[in-house]
């Protein structure tokens, strides 16, 4: 069977008009060469090159067979940048998306999917970090935007934000334009993430720190939830102030001056490695560049 070499060797010889010419242009020996030739025509059975003192040409044959060969490395060179281009990036795409980036700037990151990777179809997985974790590691998703990196090893990721984690109430709870104390906060259910959350744990480290014995949170994980008990004055809550800008700048929330801050969460994109992660890689990539861009505008 000729091989990819052979036919290699045969158009570059006859594009440089020698054995040693191509041999430099292909990183080899001129041995080597001479044998992928001699190899190409003992299983055609023609020769395809004449050799004499004067140098080499095309025999007949030779030169009947050349545009077949030149044409078939352009489609192997064609196929080779099509498997390695992101823009052939086809087939199904299983998102898992923390509920707070819906709410900010999952939308730009789907649109930019759908105008640059058309043969792209996203399915979206919406849910909290420690589910759509598992989701990652049981292969039900192929990439997890979620809170926190873990030490798994299969692990790879890439930072995507840090949202500000805030003490917000409604006005009728009258917590709001004073320095209110964590055990005054603790007189009313903590409304925040699931007890599973990062943000949950920090809210009751910092109540127990604080002294509250029994401190009642109140964990959900759905965002339209938590700001809705808040809004209604059924307790504060512990939420990105991302998403509550408009809400505040309204007044119909107040974040409040706690006297224990609370840190950041940071988001990241995280996906295992396997023969398709490099889909994965390029969605996490163009998530970090998107995050970037929209919280700018912040």
């Amino acid at each position: 069977m000729i091989d990819f070499k052979q036919i290699e060797a045969f158009v570059w010889i006859a594009e440089l008009g020698s054995f040693r010419a191509a041999a430099d242009k292909l990183n080899t020996t001129q041995p080597a060469i001479s044998q992928r030739i001699a190899s190409m025509e003992s299983m055609m059975g023609a020769r395809v090159f004449d050799r004499s003192t004067r140098g080499i040409k095309l025999t007949e044959k030779g030169q009947e067979l050349l545009p077949h060969a030149s044409r078939m490395l352009e489609l192997r060179t064609k196929m080779m940048r099509v498997a390695r281009a992101e823009s052939a990036m086809r087939g199904t795409f299983r998102l898992g998306v923390a509920e707070t980036l819906v709410h900010t700037w999952l939308h730009y990151l789907i649109d930019e999917l759908h105008h640059t990777y058309p043969a792209l179809s996203v399915e979206l997985h919406v849910d909290t970090s420690h589910v759509l974790r598992a989701q990652l590691h049981a292969h039900q998703i192929d990439l997890a935007m979620l809170v926190g990196i873990s030490q798994d090893p299969r692990e790879h990721h890439i930072h995507l934000c840090d949202y500000e984690l805030a003490w917000v109430a409604s006005p009728r709870l009258k917590l709001h334009g004073r320095r209110v104390s964590l055990n005054e906060l603790a007189q009313y259910p903590i409304i925040t993430y699931p007890a599973i959350s990062l943000p949950y744990k920090r809210v009751k480290d910092a109540m127990l720190a604080a002294g509250v014995k029994s401190p009642r949170l109140f964990g959900s994980g759905s965002l339209s939830t938590i700001i809705h008990m808040t809004h209604q004055g059924m307790g504060p809550s512990v939420l990105a102030q991302v998403l509550i800008k408009d809400e505040l700048a309204q007044g119909s929330l107040h974040a409040l001056d706690a006297e224990q801050s609370l840190a950041s969460i940071g988001f990241n994109a995280v996906w295992l490695e396997t023969a398709d992660s490099h889909i994965s890689r390029t969605v996490a990539q163009l998530a970090a560049k998107i995050a970037k861009r929209h919280n700018k505008k912040i």
